[in-house]
């Protein structure tokens, strides 16, 4: 029986978010340590643990069928792979940063000037299109103490809080390239793997918008049924039933967690009472 390969960091901040995506469309993980390559019980899939730079090189060369990836590396590396889903975690972004003692904001600065980087082929895109000339250095990695150890005038590198730019007395200056976990696939799929990939694809995307996603229910007057939905973002449409007090329903609807405190009061206000929220776990759409 066919199976599907599926690459997945080592270690690193993706590791651990992809592991569980994917245990949470009901495949589960069962390896030992320092194990690097798993079968599953419960689908047709093979994880194999690599390290993540080598990655985008296996997805290319069809060693793997798909792997989680950061958008970062793949632009970086520029190899011949396909995304097929962003995932939504790891968001980060690619930036170049100065020490705080320079005030100038400008991309200007940096022409003639030295820049440490782990993303060299990112930012000479970024500078060749902006008309910028400067002095590439690449560090694999401790990117950020380069300006105090006198190797550099400034950085470019991944930034998600920026606490680390932050502690080593850089500020962030201009944003190349943002980035997050994605769902990329080799070239050479054959049929058998690309119908694999498609069920997978579909527990991925039953996943996905309930991470952040609510189920609300509320009793609401029947005379205000009509304003009380019309506060609500929903799938299609909200199910009312009836309560056995008259003149009152129960409405369910669906609700993104940041906009639940945006109209909390405006729901009160038009009449919801006894208002519950509960966790989504699968949207099948």
């Amino acid at each position: 029986m066919s199976k599907l390969k599926i690459a997945i960091q080592k270690s690193g901040r993706l590791h651990d978010e992809s592991l569980k995506l994917l245990k949470d469309c009901g495949i589960t993980i069962n390896n030992g340590k320092d194990q690097l390559k798993v079968e599953v019980p419960d689908f047709p899939l093979e994880i194999l643990y690599l390290r993540n730079s080598d990655i985008p090189q296996y997805l290319e060369d069809g060693v793997v069928d798909i792997a989680i990836i950061g958008e970062n590396l793949l632009y970086e590396q520029q190899k011949q792979v396909a995304t097929v889903e962003k995932l939504g975690f790891a968001r980060c972004r690619v930036s170049l940063a100065v020490p705080k003692t320079v005030t100038d904001n400008s991309l200007a600065y940096f022409a003639g000037r030295k820049i440490a980087t782990s993303y060299p082929n990112t930012l000479r895109t970024f500078l060749r299109e902006n008309g910028i000339r400067a002095d590439i250095h690449v560090i694999s990695g401790s990117v950020e103490i380069a300006p105090n150890m006198g190797l550099a005038d400034g950085v470019c590198d991944i930034v998600s809080s920026g606490n680390t730019l932050f502690k080593n007395g850089l500020r962030e200056t201009r944003t190349i390239l943002h980035s997050e976990a994605v769902l990329a696939k080799s070239l050479q799929l054959g049929a058998e793997q690309e119908a694999l990939l498609e069920q997978l694809l579909f527990r991925i995307r039953a996943v996905l918008p309930a991470k952040n996603t609510k189920y609300i229910l509320m009793n609401v007057p029947n005379a205000k049924i009509a304003a009380v939905s019309a506060l609500l973002p929903v799938l299609r449409s909200p199910t009312v039933l009836p309560l056995a007090e008259e003149g009152w329903s129960s409405l369910h609807s669906v609700i993104q967690e940041d906009k639940f405190w945006q109209v909390i009061g405006e729901l009160k206000a038009a009449g919801a009472e006894g208002i519950l929220v509960v966790p989504i776990d699968k949207i099948v759409r």
